[in-house]
């Protein structure tokens, strides 16, 4: 058999514009849910749907992603009238919503599919909480633990902070640079009514801040909460059938590494994270490249991984990162903003399903903040940025989105509207 002239199965071009994102939804971003993971991503899934303009019988795959910590998506599925013809769920975090993104777009390529939907619930608070108390903390030590806790590696920021400890020894980056991640986050969380962390917080803050591990202030450090995200995937000639512009998915990568993800400190440079493996993938990909992006969503577990990853990725030059979030760019008004919702570290923790969600809405723009609705239904932005104002970013055109499990894995995604 041979293929059609026209097809070009070896250009990375080859899926771009090809499917889109056609529906989000949420739970509330809470502490004490009250109610079990089941129940969070059912509620976020129905959401998600509705948002789509579908109903659950539409949706025939179901994939999510958790960590011992949540609901498989099977019974999700049955409690919403879903009838998979694919499913599956995959162990893992930050990492995963862009694979799984990716994923869904093989699966409806490959006619296995026709609408996916993708879910993450979690009791991050009051339940399994990732920074290592909770339920975590009374699991047993084995396997690769029996390395890493040697070295007093219980919780991620005790993992992670030795890359960012690097950097500021490569490069001089300083901490009260970094803190101004936490600072304009929170600046676009106070104009984020769903938010769990409305509060403004300065520079000053951060660094007044306990210490956690060194060089890790306690502002420094995510939020921990209870909450359910979805994302619905389907083809961009299905899209045109749902309820909102289609949010068209450009170039995906998911999961790329470093060479060594067992310990990544064994391979060099220590300051570098995967992103400068996963950019060689996502720009020939998306046909864009980082000038081109006008918002970005990175993975804000602790302050420094943002900047990591904006300059690992390209949006500025290795060892600049420091600069880069601290001058103002990735404010509202700024030349690139990111993480417009407040992110991990002020609006709630969910593996980075949350800046999808959000990079999805500032490209309908459409973001849910507390403008003025119009007589159709529809926000009238006021591009004022003050607290309590507006956060729908006024060019938005082209979104970037940035996942990180550790500084030796990460996922990416680039998205587009019409």
């Amino acid at each position: 058999m041979t293929m059609p002239a026209e097809t070009d199965a070896t250009s990375p071009k080859h899926l771009r514009d090809k499917y889109a994102i056609v529906g989000v939804g949420e739970t509330t971003y809470t502490r004490g849910s009250g109610k079990t993971t089941r129940a969070l991503g059912t509620w976020a899934v129905r959401n998600a749907i509705e948002d789509a303009g579908l109903k659950p019988s539409d949706v025939d795959g179901i994939l999510s992603y958790q960590s011992r910590d949540s609901t498989f998506s099977t019974f999700i599925a049955g409690d919403l009238g879903i009838r998979p013809n694919f499913y599956m769920d995959v162990f893992g975090g930050g990492s995963s919503t862009e694979a799984l993104v990716g994923m869904a777009m093989g699966l409806i390529e490959a006619g296995m599919c026709k609408v996916v939907v993708i879910f993450r619930a979690m009791n991050g608070f009051s339940q399994v909480r990732i920074g290592g108390t909770g339920a975590r903390a009374v699991a047993p030590v084995s396997g690769d633990m029996l390395h890493s806790r040697a070295y007093g590696w219980q919780s991620a920021g005790q993992m992670f902070s030795l890359t960012f400890m690097r950097h500021m020894y490569d490069y001089g980056t300083r901490p009260e640079q970094v803190a101004a991640v936490k600072a304009i986050h929170s600046e676009h969380a106070s104009n984020n009514p769903k938010a769990f962390y409305k509060q403004r917080f300065t520079v000053e803050d951060v660094l007044k801040s306990r210490i956690i591990c060194k060089p890790l202030h306690l502002l420094d450090c995510c939020v921990e909460t209870d909450n359910g995200t979805a994302l619905v995937v389907t083809s961009a000639e299905r899209a045109r059938d749902c309820r909102h512009p289609r949010t068209l998915i450009r170039g995906v990568v998911g999961r790329c590494n470093k060479p060594r993800t067992d310990m990544h400190y064994q391979h060099g440079p220590i300051s570098t994270v995967a992103g400068k493996y996963a950019r060689e993938i996502l720009w020939p990909n998306a046909g864009v490249g980082p000038e081109d992006v006008d918002i970005t969503g990175s993975y804000d577990a602790f302050t420094f991984t943002t900047m990591l990853q904006l300059e690992d990725y390209g949006f500025c030059k290795k060892g600049d990162g420091g600069q880069y979030v601290s001058d103002g760019t990735i404010r509202l008004g700024g030349r690139r903003p990111n993480n417009t919702s407040g992110g991990h570290l002020c609006e709630g923790y969910t593996h980075g399903l949350n800046m999808v969600i959000e990079n999805v809405r500032q490209l309908r723009h459409d973001a849910d903040d507390s403008c003025p609705m119009g007589p159709d239904g529809k926000r009238r932005h006021t591009y004022d940025y003050r607290e309590g104002g507006c956060r729908q970013v006024k060019k938005c055109e082209v979104s970037a989105n940035m996942g990180w499990a550790n500084p030796g894995t990460g996922s990416a995604m680039v998205m587009r509207n019409e």
